[in-house]
């Protein structure tokens, strides 16, 4: 990433809703914890006793989609995911500022509003036969899981649209020639 972030529009209600969102992401991420426990305890049930368990096998699916959805949002209310830097690194603050906003919109917005469209019918057909694993053993609540990919994608809107707001004030101060109230990394 860039040395030097650029500094974004401190805005009170953006920067309380993106405090939660990278509370709840610092929160989760203890979840990989738990995922490297399940891990071990597999490994050694299966090398040393001969004995996996699918529940544990499954368990690890789900702690580990867990902590690649709310990670994503971390990311994007934190302002920390990946850029191609090389490029972004060399334009000025109008630049990115508008590439930012083109960005959000164009690219990110309509493929967070597909993935929510499309996976109401997957959740809510997952919810009505009460889906389960297939395996004997396996999990039961799978359409608990598979409910957290609309709840992440609304989580991904608002951390995208606090960002949106953020870019749009900072594009203003800057054509207008003001540069006050802004914070480091908006927070």
């Amino acid at each position: 990433m860039s040395a030097q972030p650029q500094a974004l529009a401190a805005v009170p209600l953006a920067d309380r809703l993106d405090r939660a969102l990278i509370k709840l992401g610092e929160w989760v991420a203890w979840i990989f914890f738990l995922l490297m426990l399940v891990i071990l305890t597999q490994v050694i049930l299966r090398r040393g006793f001969s004995a996996g368990l699918v529940a544990l096998e499954e368990l690890q699916w789900h702690l580990y989609a867990i902590g690649v959805f709310i990670g994503a949002v971390y990311a994007q209310a934190n302002n920390s995911h990946v850029r191609v830097d090389i490029f972004h690194a060399g334009f000025g603050p109008k630049a990115k500022s508008i590439i930012e906003i083109l960005g959000l919109l164009f690219l990110l917005m309509p493929f967070l509003l597909l993935l929510f469209w499309h996976s109401l019918d997957f959740v809510y057909e997952s919810w009505r036969i009460d889906e389960r694993s297939l395996a004997p053993a396996g999990l039961p609540l799978r359409w608990l899981i598979k409910s957290l990919i609309p709840a992440t994608m609304v989580l991904l809107m608002l951390a995208a649209l606090n960002r949106l707001l953020r870019d749009a004030i900072v594009l203003k101060r800057l054509f207008s020639g003001t540069s006050s109230n802004t914070t480091e990394g908006g927070r």
